[in-house]
């Protein structure tokens, strides 16, 4: 397991979460064969392979961060019910092990890469709204901004849903080379947008790119801020050490920063890049549609 090193300089955000259901095949109807999933991206695998027969729901509404996320008891009862439950692993359900499911239908899709968990050691627990206080230390998960990663995740999902509905697994195999062909030419466009940053500094202003970094062979390190908190005047002290040792140009976030963060980054002359995780259902269009927004904002920095 590979260990990337989280520098903390701490923010508080306020986030708002729901655990209502969302279903994202409704057109299935009642009776219909069941998969319930813990993150968007997984939602978005199993709808694509899927195709109409599997009515898969996300049991969270909001803009929460689903890894932080705590299942109601509605919630888990959907999930016992649920034909099958596809979780993402590589620690990101903190809770499954605090509850009662059955097993046998619990399918982690990264169970066949856990070799390629990468660790993260050196945050600090930190607030994220009503999710309470956590910390990323331990193992990254955000597996799915890795499309060779995502693609293996797809594979098992295929195969979970064809053993369980084999008259169907024609079907979902086809609908799983599609996939494929689209993560295929994602991870062509990220290596070809990222080449620019290859051995270049770069910061995250959260630590959840881990896997696009070994991927990509990026050069980056991550403090711990949010995009719409205020760093402290020590947080800012020790961001400027950082750059003296790590001087890095370009800042990673997972959403625009406030206009105060983006002043006082002009200031030390950082400027912020925007990349959504995608962890939870885009505002707009899909997972592809989000994942290539952000090839595109990476292909107008490197043409700078």
């Amino acid at each position: 397991m590979s260990r990337i090193t989280v520098v903390s300089f701490v923010a508080i955000c306020a986030c708002a979460g729901g655990d209502e259901p969302r279903a994202s095949t409704p057109e299935a109807g009642d009776g219909a064969p069941r998969a319930v999933v813990t993150n968007y991206p997984l939602e978005y695998f199993a709808q694509r392979i899927g195709g109409g027969v599997v009515q898969v729901e996300f049991p969270m509404a909001g803009d929460g961060d689903p890894a932080f996320w705590q299942p109601n008891a509605d919630a888990i009862l959907r999930m016992q019910s649920a034909d099958v439950i596809l979780t993402n692993g590589a620690t990101y359900e903190k809770w499954i092990d605090q509850v009662s499911l059955p097993m046998r239908r619990v399918i982690n899709t990264s169970a066949s890469f856990t070799d390629r968990y990468l660790e993260v050691v050196g945050t600090v627990t930190h607030t994220h709204g009503p999710e309470g206080d956590h910390s990323h230390e331990g193992t990254a998960f955000t597996t799915w901004l890795d499309p060779g990663l995502a693609a293996l995740q797809a594979e098992t999902i295929a195969e979970a849903f064809s053993g369980r509905w084999p008259a169907n697994a024609s079907a979902f195999q086809d609908n799983l080379t599609a996939l494929r062909a689209d993560l295929e030419q994602l991870d062509q466009d990220l290596r070809s947008a990222l080449t620019a940053m290859r051995g270049v500094p770069l910061l995250a202003s959260h630590p959840v790119y881990q896997y696009l970094a070994s991927r990509y062979a990026l050069d980056l390190e991550s403090v711990t801020w949010e995009p719409e908190e205020m760093p402290s005047e020590r947080a800012w002290r020790a961001f400027r050490d950082l750059l003296a040792r790590h001087p890095a140009r370009w800042m990673i976030w997972e959403a625009e920063p406030m206009p105060g963060i983006r002043t006082r980054l002009r200031e030390l002359d950082v400027r912020p890049l925007m990349f959504a995780p995608l962890g939870n259902r885009p505002t707009d269009g899909d997972y592809i549609a989000g994942m290539n927004a952000n090839v595109h904002r990476l292909g107008a920095v490197a043409a700078q």
